[in-house]
């Protein structure tokens, strides 16, 4: 093996090992950005590619960090304790009532945001929740993990919902509009048959009754966006504010796509989202816009560039080249077998290495690979479906995961990846094929003629 290739495999390898292992709660963007430097400076990528590499993550991260930005904002307006709130209120002291509504907080939460957000945000408010009704440890694990599983499924639907997916559409040259009207439904309807199954896996361990009243909330030390402004206005002006609030951000959301379809780079919009809010807020709250600087996770920019360098460094020394070795001749121009093999392979590489560097490593595989504009695509839906549902089958298949296992105990909640895998087993493979069919169906029956 040469040096370069052997050298390239080890960085990649080492990186993703500190990346998952995070030693002192070390940010995941210094491992990553020491191995995309290792890699350039052995010459994997050249100074060539860091221009195409650069335009491909700079959208994508941009887009994230407005939205994050976004989220952060609404925090200090403590629209998620107002959220928490009305959850409890609307289970009407059912639990499996409050099962659902838990599992649709979850979903929502990744389309309008994104899915670290949601489960960054979310997680905590619901540990707030549940141990506020005084439930025990086995009657938490329901709510808890299917809400995770889902938030993080969520990503499918709509590409926005996270930038790897994001940067995976610039490089198959896809735009936002319609990846969501191939994938939308297909990936919905496997996100409610994956909330059915998680439904009948904890269904004798749901409590008949939770408490109603959950006034007094207080979040924990922990969570990461505290509310800096608690509302003492009446309910109904706090109801009629967040309302307000929830129709701008579904506003600022639907322009995304607006804008996808006229070839507008969607960061702007993003962008304008953002600052409108902020604006709101510093009229509202009289809360300058300069702490931004501070609680705006910039490193996400880093980080996506660095990985992705990586990876177009395993791509340049031929990498991709084996996958196409292996993948192309079993496509045998079936959308069928390509939505299976492909979403397939994506589950089992992002359990092995999480799904960040596997959907990219998929996506650059398929743009090599000689295949029709419709193929091309479904593949490429399906290797999303793979990283974001199939990846579930092991808490290392993703960040998101790997980020709720440490908050939730944190929160005094004991679980561990033995009782997460044997929810998973059976039920993420299961879910992921079951869409990955759908998504055959849902494309054959719509798109074929129109992409062909």
């Amino acid at each position: 093996m040469e040096p370069m290739v052997l050298i390239t495999n080890l960085t990649f390898l080492t990186s993703l090992g500190f990346i998952l292992w995070r030693p002192r709660g070390m940010n995941e963007a210094i491992p990553a950005t020491i191995g995309a430097m290792i890699i350039i400076f052995i010459g994997s990528v050249t100074f060539q590619d860091l221009g195409e590499i650069v335009s491909t993550v700079t959208d994508a991260a941009i887009t994230i960090l407005a939205t994050i930005v976004m989220a952060i904002v609404l925090e200090s307006f403590g629209f998620f304790h107002w959220v928490a709130e009305k959850l409890a209120a609307l289970a009407k002291g059912s639990g499996v009532r409050l099962f659902w509504y838990v599992n649709l907080l979850s979903f929502l939460m990744t389309l309008f945001f994104n899915n670290d957000g949601s489960i960054l945000i979310t997680t905590p408010i619901l540990v707030m929740l549940l141990n506020n009704m005084g439930l025990k440890n086995h009657q938490k694990i329901p709510y808890l993990l299917s809400g995770a599983l889902i938030a993080t499924a969520s990503s499918a639907p709509i590409g926005v919902s996270n930038i790897v997916n994001l940067i995976a559409l610039k490089i198959v040259d896809m735009d936002l509009y319609l990846h969501t009207a191939m994938m939308f439904f297909p990936a919905t309807i496997g996100l409610l048959f994956l909330a059915w199954l998680l439904f009948l896996r904890f269904k004798k361990h749901l409590p008949k009754k939770v408490p109603i009243n959950v006034t007094g909330l207080t979040l924990p030390s922990y969570h990461p966006l505290k509310p800096e402004v608690m509302q003492h206005s009446s309910n109904k002006e706090r109801t009629k504010l967040m309302r307000n609030i929830l129709i701008f951000v579904f506003a600022v959301r639907c322009s995304l796509f607006v804008a996808s379809y006229f070839n507008i780079p969607i960061s702007i919009m993003a962008i304008i989202g953002s600052v409108v809010l902020l604006g709101w807020r510093w009229a509202k709250l009289n809360t300058s816009p300069t702490d931004m600087l501070k609680k705006t996770p910039w490193y996400i920019i880093l980080f996506a560039f660095s990985m992705y360098v990586i990876i177009y460094g395993l791509n340049n020394i031929g990498l991709t080249d084996v996958l196409i070795q292996i993948i192309e001749p079993l496509m045998s121009g079936s959308l069928l077998l390509a939505s299976i093999l492909m979403g397939s392979l994506m589950s089992i590489l992002s359990n092995i290495f999480n799904n960040h560097p596997a959907l990219m490593v998929g996506t650059l595989t398929l743009t090599n690979m000689d295949l029709s504009p419709l193929e091309l695509k479904v593949a490429y839906l399906a290797s999303v479906i793979g990283s974001d549902m199939g990846s579930l089958l092991f808490p290392i298949g993703t960040l998101a995961t790997l980020m709720w296992m440490h908050i939730i105990r944190k929160g005094g909640i004991k679980f561990s990846w033995w009782h997460y895998i044997k929810v998973t087993l059976i039920i993420i493979p299961i879910a992921t094929i079951f869409t990955l069919v759908v998504l055959y169906f849902w494309v054959s029956w719509i798109f074929t003629g129109a992409l062909q």
